[in-house]
């Protein structure tokens, strides 16, 4: 018995003692061997494109002939480029409003789904407004393109039983910007309302009691309990919808193809056109890189500005 237990305890590691060289170096192995699909995928699908775009952005190239280092002449291009230009104002003109629409959509809707109705009403209201945001967005637009669609759509008929004559959704600058701010919200706000319906559902119910009984109910709980509550939900719903809308590209390119003329151009659309269509590949890296650029600024003034307008207590 004696023995037995001097034994265990030679087998036991002191405190302070550190373990052997070898088995810190099968631990060593072991987690590299684990990160090392991870690590592999992020280098060959995003650090190496990243770096490549970099690079292909100071020349030209046109898949067909050898690369031609140009310098700063493609940002030089992009800049005296008048559809770039267009293209970056739309893109901006469409985040304001599609941002402020989405977010105001989602969270006057996740506050009506988390009032007082059935826990069996409240998940397929839930299920039902996330759902469009599982579609295909091509798919999506492919459809309300026949629906808005001047001659034959499902819009204009119903507008036509109320006297109201065919309106050119997608061939008049206004009505096409509507069109694809309208599919673009209404199919991506599902997300954005799943985190302000976990944000309003964290809020405790004694805070709304208390404000009651001060006298305190609808409205002016909403602005002055439900908003400053769910602030850190708001930042990151707005964060990561503006980097969203910056980048849209579907809904306009299938729906309208940037028409009519540039109005309903994007960014991405300019991206894409000038790499497939034109194969000016270093333009279109170096309006990628620019794109890039613009989203890194505007997230961090977001969260410059939530340092004033975010409440964490």
């Amino acid at each position: 018995m004696a023995t037995t237990t001097l034994s265990t305890r030679a087998n036991v590691i002191p405190r302070g003692v550190k373990p052997a060289p070898e088995k810190k170096r099968g631990n060593r192995l072991l987690i590299w061997v684990f990160l090392a699909p991870t690590v592999i995928g992020l280098g060959i699908f995003t650090f190496i494109p990243i770096i490549g775009s970099i690079v292909l952005a100071f020349f030209r190239w046109d898949i067909i002939t050898a690369p031609e280092f140009v310098g700063v002449d493609n940002f030089v291009q992009l800049a005296a480029n008048p559809t770039v230009r267009v293209s970056f104002l739309n893109t901006i003109g469409f985040v304001i409003v599609a941002v402020i629409l989405q977010l105001a959509v989602a969270l006057g809707l996740a506050v009506l789904v988390q009032s007082k109705m059935p826990n069996w009403l409240r998940t397929f209201f839930r299920s039902a407004l996330f759902f469009p945001l599982i579609l295909s967005a091509a798919s999506v637009s492919l459809v309300m393109a026949y629906l808005f669609n001047q001659e034959f759509g499902l819009v204009n008929q119903v507008l036509g039983w109320f006297g109201v004559a065919k309106v050119g959704w997608l061939t008049t600058g206004f009505g096409a910007k509507v069109v694809v701010l309208l599919v673009y919200v209404w199919q991506n706000f599902g997300f954005t309302f799943l985190l302000f319906i976990g944000g309003v559902a964290a809020i405790p119910k004694e805070v709304y009691e208390a404000s009651s009984i001060d006298g305190a109910t609808g409205w002016r709980q909403f602005r002055q309990i439900t908003i400053p509550l769910i602030s850190p939900t708001m930042l990151v719903a707005s964060v990561m919808a503006i980097i969203g809308a910056l980048q849209i590209f579907d809904q306009p390119y299938v729906l309208t193809r940037g028409g009519p003329g540039d109005e309903t151009r994007t960014a991405v659309m300019v991206i894409y056109e000038s790499a497939f269509q034109q194969l000016e590949f270093g333009l279109a890296s170096a309006i990628g890189i620019v794109l890039t650029i613009l989203i890194m600024l505007v997230t961090a003034v977001q969260f410059q500005l939530s340092k004033r307008f975010v409440f964490y207590g």
